[in-house]
């Protein structure tokens, strides 16, 4: 049998670039997307067979043009995403809603679309959605980012439902309260103060490889054991707004 292959958006930081270093661990030849070309052709030099190739995925003609590129398809890792903004209902950017429902919703939708016969073909296909605990439920600020991420589980769920009896399994992780580099800084329009102030207290937030290392757990399951939800989240997180913070 050939090298198992895994497609992983949003690959170029974060969540997606350590869940491509632990799926090449393990032994895939993972095909890394973002698009920022750069980054991801770095981090392809570094992991054994793997390629990049840059990508929106919420541009459905990229996307297919990029599906018709593969040969084979056994897991892909939906992890773009992102938040923008943190306003209250009353005042929030319709724009910064938009942007994020279509990397966080249309994305996966385009994604999951153009490459399901290759993972049907495959026989043993894995999607995996990474959504976020705003999935699950909401928190004062966070209502466009926990509507796009509600919108992302409201997939998984109906894709696993559509799929069954198909060898293709639907996995979802909700990851809590994660620190990177760009996350935070993103969703407060580079205002380092906001973005360290996510996290002030907090002794030990998850990291980018604690979710890669949930990721590649969930993903080298047997192919009978589908993982439909794993919420992660620190120790010192119990939900969206209940952390402990030390003085």
């Amino acid at each position: 049998m050939s090298t198992r292959t895994a497609v992983i958006t949003g690959a170029s930081s974060g969540i997606g670039a350590a869940t491509a270093r632990r799926l090449a661990a393990e032994g895939y030849r993972v095909v890394l997307t973002a698009r920022r070309a750069d980054r991801i052709e770095a981090l392809a030099k570094e992991l054994p067979g793997a390629r990049a190739h840059a990508l929106d995925v919420t541009d459905r003609a990229a996307v297919d043009a990029f599906a018709a590129t593969l040969d084979r398809v056994d897991v892909l890792i939906n992890n773009a995403g992102g938040a923008h903004g943190a306003d209250p209902v009353a005042t929030a950017d319709p724009a910064d809603w938009r942007t994020m429902y279509e990397v966080n919703v249309l994305g996966v939708l385009h994604m999951t679309q153009a490459l399901l016969p290759a993972l049907t073909a495959s026989g043993d296909g894995t999607v995996l959605i990474l959504s976020s605990t705003a999935a699950l439920g909401t928190y004062e600020g966070g209502s466009g980012y926990a509507a796009a991420k509600h919108g992302a589980h409201a997939v998984a769920e109906t894709l696993r439902l559509e799929l069954c009896g198909q060898p293709v399994r639907v996995i979802e992780i909700a990851p809590g309260m994660v620190r990177t580099d760009e996350f935070a800084l993103t969703r407060f329009r580079g205002d380092q103060a906001k973005a360290d102030a996510v996290y002030a207290g907090v002794a030990e937030p998850l990291t980018a490889e604690d979710v890669a290392d949930t990721i590649g757990w969930a993903v080298t399951r047997p192919p009978h054991v589908n993982v439909d939800l794993l919420v992660v989240r620190p120790r010192a997180q119990a939900s969206n707004y209940k952390v402990h913070r030390e003085n």
